[in-house]
This record gives structure tokens, C-alpha cells and sequence, in this order.
């Protein structure tokens, strides 16, 4: 899996799955917690313009299940 993705990989990659699913970050395998996804902005990046996908508050603990499937276990 590459570092970045661009807009296209991630509406591939998210494209397969039911469209009405609630959407969730997983992040830190360190303390893995679900993180609800808020507002998406496209500015400036390091590199150029690049589209940013704001953390809206966390929901609680990642399920095993999803760890073992990220490999965060």
C-alpha cells in the first residue's frame, strides 16, 4: 500500500463497500482508537494541492477484528 493516495485510489478502494456505511479513521496501532471523519478541504499541501480529511472527534476503542485486519496487533 503506497504512503499517499490520491483522490482516484481512494474512491476505487472505497468504492467496493455499501455507500451508506459510516465511515471511520483508524489510527495510531499504538492506541488504537475509531475517529469519526468530518469536513474535506482541498488547499496546499508540502507537495502542491492536496485534498485534507479533518478528524471530527473520537468513538471509541478499534475493534480486534480491525486490528488484526490493519495488522496492528
Amino acid at each position: 500500500m503506497p504512503k499517499s493516495l490520491t483522490v482516484g485510489q481512494l474512491i476505487h478502494q472505497l468504492d467496493v463497500f455499501d455507500h451508506d456505511l459510516p465511515v471511520r479513521l483508524a489510527i495510531n496501532p499504538d492506541w488504537p482508537f475509531a475517529h469519526l471523519v468530518g469536513r474535506v478541504v482541498e488547499d496546499q499541501g508540502d507537495d502542491g494541492p492536496a485534498v485534507f480529511i479533518a478528524e471530527d472527534g473520537q468513538e471509541g476503542y478499534l475493534p480486534p477484528s480491525v486490528r488484526t485486519e490493519l495488522d496492528w496487533s
